[in-house]
């Protein structure tokens, strides 16, 4: 049974004429109990007050699941606050989704209403803010809940979620160049996913994959159907001109066609050659991003951009492409290096920095090696992230935020040839950098210990000049005619875009990580 969840207004009743539509007997809930009591909703509340309703709610909403005949059912907003109600929809194996909405966009769309809890505004808010939690919880899915006809494009998606392992969740990613599924679970490689008319494997040709000499030998036979493999070096160095010339021809020689698709399994690099050869290739064909790395897992997969590097900077060419879809099985986590994982932590960090709240609070307590059991936080990071790219996709304005430790940390990775540190070890001084330029003292030091405690660097290697890092930094390849604008934080969560920052300053932050 697909069980709707999510606050007032958030459209589950439209959705319910929806799923309609596909065939399916689909009930309200609120209809259920008002046939019960023989009253509408607001006369119960009023005559017999919240308590009484919260107890019809849970018996009516119980057997309703129970009920074989159902295919989908829309709970009422504060139906999960019941334990019973929420112990019924995971232990009887539904598929739950969240129908997610803002609180502003959820008052706008009910204040006028007749809704019992929708006549104040401040408490409808904290209101709000309670339930997310519980949401957040018990679904299995989340979609926009006012996004028009969803379900004309996600229902196979929601449908399909039966046939993957137990824990499996999906997130809609939404941006203005279009949208697609993201997948975070285990044993996920291998699964139905991969099957050829799966909704994560778009089009109606082959599959192709793209991946590293490293990644390629251990989950390469676990993709499905693979037509051919596209193999590169792993590592930075190998996201160049020369290396994408060298996989378009290996795609042609391969015979791929624009009704084919790309699989690019591994890390950030595959992830950035892959989908610019994605990109490039016949003018575009899609690609399904299956990330492997923890830097991958909780960023670079997500937002589509692709590219390769320059002698004078990275990602100075590329293209954004988005995913048909991704698809992140924490499970290769077990097997990445030690120090490849230690690095990816830099990029979990930086992202609940810039979240701040609950993620924030969860990670900054976060123990080492804890990652590995955590889909929540990589699941939670990676909806962050699309959440961002959502708002501003070109990267022109809100998405520069998670260039956050970025702008030092990318000049770091230059002048040392991207030999010397992994890109997340770069960005973790980067992060102490741009914390100094922010004047963020205690915050600093707070990440630094952080930083110790996970294996991450929080010294330069004193061989590197200072002032070269500081002229790297004038190729960072968002530099302006204004200049090089940095990202800086002083609270998590309340990060601080395009701030323009004096070449002294940068100086003495990054002198200061000599020491």
């Amino acid at each position: 049974m697909i069980c709707l969840v999510g606050f007032m207004g958030a459209g589950k009743s439209t959705a319910l004429v929806e799923l309609a539509a596909h065939g399916l007997h689909a009930v309200d809930a609120d209809s259920l109990i008002e046939e019960r009591a023989g009253r509408p909703i607001p006369e119960i509340f009023g005559q017999e007050g919240e308590t009484a309703f919260r107890e019809l709610e849970r018996d009516v909403v119980i057997e309703a699941l129970a009920d074989p005949t159902i295919d989908a059912l829309a709970l009422g907003g504060g139906a999960v606050e019941s334990e019973a109600i929420r112990e019924a929809l995971v232990v009887d194996g539904h598929t739950v989704v969240w129908l997610e909405i803002s609180v502003d966009a959820a008052w706008r769309r009910v204040r006028n209403s007749k809704r019992p809890l929708a006549r104040d505004e401040s408490a409808f808010r904290a209101l709000f803010e309670r339930r997310q939690v519980l949401y957040d919880t018990v679904s299995d899915v989340i979609l926009p809940g006012v996004a028009r006809r969803i379900w004309d494009r996600a229902y196979d998606a929601v449908q399909g979620m039966e046939k993957l392992p137990e824990g499996t969740r999906m997130f809609w990613a939404e941006s203005s160049g279009g949208e697609y599924p993201v997948y975070v679970g285990r044993e996920l490689l291998g699964s139905a996913l991969f099957d050829p008319d799966s909704p994560a494997m778009p089009g109606t040709g082959r599959s192709f994959a793209f991946t590293d000499a490293a990644v390629g030998p251990i989950y390469g036979d676990r993709l499905g159907e693979i037509s051919a493999t596209v193999t590169v070096p792993p590592g930075e160095t190998a996201k160049n001109m020369a290396q994408l010339d060298q996989s378009l021809r290996e795609l042609a020689r391969a015979g791929v066609t624009r009704s084919d698709r790309l699989v690019a399994l591994g890390g950030g690099v595959v992830g950035d050659l892959g989908g610019f050869a994605a990109h490039t290739y016949q003018r575009g064909i899609p690609v399904v991003q299956v990330p492997t790395t923890l830097v991958a897992q909780v960023d670079s997969a997500y937002g589509g951009k692709t590219g390769v590097d320059l002698p004078e900077g990275k990602n100075y060419v590329g293209a954004f492409h988005l995913p048909a879809s991704v698809i992140t099985d924490v499970d290769t986590l077990s097997t990445l290096p030690a120090e490849e994982l230690t690095a990816g932590m830099a990029e979990v960090v930086k992202t609940a920095l810039l979240a701040g709240g609950g993620l924030w609070e969860e990670v900054s307590v976060l123990q080492p090696g804890e990652i590995l059991g955590r889909a929540d936080l990589v699941f939670a990071c990676a909806r962050y992230k699309c959440s961002v790219v959502a708002a501003d996709e070109r990267d022109t304005g809100l998405r520069a935020q998670l260039n956050l430790g970025h702008t030092v940390g990318h000049a770091i990775e230059s002048v040392t040839a991207y030999e010397r540190y992994r890109h997340g070890e770069a960005i973790s001084l980067g992060l102490l950098a741009a914390l100094r330029l922010s004047g963020a003292d205690a915050l600093r030091e707070q990440v630094k210990e952080w930083n110790l405690l996970h294996g991450l660097p929080v010294e330069l290697d004193p061989s590197i000049d200072p002032a070269a890092v500081v002229e790297a930094v004038q190729f960072d390849k968002k530099k302006t005619s204004r200049g090089v604008g940095f990202v800086l934080l002083n609270v998590p969560g309340q990060p601080l875009i395009d701030r323009p920052v004096e070449n002294s300053a940068i100086l003495a932050a990054v002198e200061e990580l000599l020491s």
